[in-house]
């Protein structure tokens, strides 16, 4: 019996080897086919993992904490995006507007709508009596426009609901989720367990540090711009400061770039409103420009930023991945690119030099140790945690 029962256990081993192979490609697939809303709750998750702990502590529920979490900070911040998004769209429309609605109407044009169709939206707008003859044609064209504007909301919607419907499942069953895959990996000890929790550690490390980094940085910066419209001299004045200082801070983000892909222009901008009024603002302008540099550039890359983020991945790495992730992806790279970036950093760090010299692998770092997670701490911290979760069950 035991001679026929080896052979068998392992065809048995191997079915269920092609079983879960095939599992995983199906999972590969789903994610593939939904990366934008799993970077985006991954990125949520990441974000807002140490305040949802903070608030863990108060709570005696998993799920208030994950809930509260959600709706205090996620959802706010999803929000406040969608506002910058119809502001700047207003203020496209204000433009275009002052040219008249031919402009509007050349805007459409390069729209992806039928030949038809735009034709018959260029007539609406330029001269509404006319298509007043074309009840049906203008009615099935508002339709067809209409259905592609609802489409692309409420797909925005959908995904948005889905990322922070991932973002609250993370941080609820996290401590749970971490338990079994130590147990799947083999116990804390195992090199496996040590590259999950370094990788662990440095996406929230970005991704905390970034939040905080964009909040205090956007608050500058609307400060900054609001005293700016308080001291200009008549005819200067800084449009949007709540979009501005918001889209500042989402620049900051870039190391070197900081703040000034928004600044920059807004200072530009002042100055041709002070070459407007005269010319006797100019010397305002100047000064203007220093101060921005100063606070917006200078004070973030010297102070604020190391302080914030802390330990973190090098800044030229994060440049790269900020850089290059919507080029290569699309919006979602911004997120997704920083991600592949630590989990090929921290294969560098502990497994690839142990393979390359053919040494036997263990949970230690053997390579850039300044750089990224410090596995110790990381374990010392897991087994804390472990210790607190197993305190309050008792």
């Amino acid at each position: 019996m035991s001679r026929e029962a080896g052979p068998l256990a392992n065809r048995a081993r191997v079915g269920w080897w092609a079983f879960i192979l095939a599992l995983a490609v199906a999972a590969a697939f789903i994610v593939y086919s939904f990366v934008g809303m799993v970077v985006l709750g991954v990125f949520g998750y990441y974000a807002t993992r140490p305040i949802c702990r903070r608030l863990a502590r108060h709570t005696e529920s998993d799920g208030v904490a994950a809930g509260g979490t959600v709706l205090l900070v996620v959802l706010p911040i999803v929000l406040l995006v969608a506002y910058i998004g119809v502001r700047l769209v207003q203020q496209v429309q204000q433009v275009f507007d002052a040219g008249g609605s031919a402009a509007v109407g050349g805007v459409l044009d390069l729209g992806a709508l039928p030949d038809k169709q735009r034709e018959t939206v260029t007539t609406l707008l330029q001269n509404p009596g006319q298509s007043i003859s074309q009840p049906q044609q203008v009615a099935g064209t508002l339709l067809d426009v209409g259905s592609q504007v609802f489409g692309a909301v409420a797909g925005g919607l959908l995904l948005v609901g889905l990322a922070l419907t991932l973002s609250y499942f993370l941080l609820r069953n996290d401590t749970h989720l971490a338990g079994g895959l130590q147990e799947l990996f083999g116990g804390r000890d195992t090199v496996a367990y040590a590259y999950a929790a370094a990788v662990d550690e440095d996406l929230e490390s970005v991704f905390f540090g970034n939040l905080l980094f964009v909040v205090a940085m956007a608050a500058l910066a609307m400060i900054a711009y609001w005293a700016t419209n308080v001291l200009a001299p008549g005819g200067l004045r800084v449009p949007m400061v709540l979009v501005l200082g918001f889209l500042t801070g989402i620049a900051s983000l870039v190391p070197i770039v900081v703040g000034k892909l928004i600044y920059v222009p807004v200072v530009a901008y002042l100055a041709v409103q002070a070459v407007e009024a005269g010319g006797t603002g100019l010397a305002f302008v100047g000064g203007t420009l220093l101060v921005y540099f100063l606070v917006l550039d200078i004070l973030p890359q010297t102070f604020l930023q190391p302080y914030i983020t802390g330990r973190q991945l090098d800044a030229v790495l994060l440049m790269f991945g900020y850089l290059l992730g919507p080029i290569l992806f699309g919006w979602y790279g911004f997120f997704l690119l920083p991600i592949i970036f630590t989990v090929m950093l921290e294969a560098i760090r502990i497994v690839l030099p142990e393979l390359v010299r053919g040494d036997p692998l263990t949970p230690d770092v053997s390579i850039g140790e300044s750089v990224g997670a410090t596995l110790r701490s990381t374990r010392e911290e897991s087994s804390d945690e472990d210790d607190d979760a197993a305190a309050d069950g008792d």
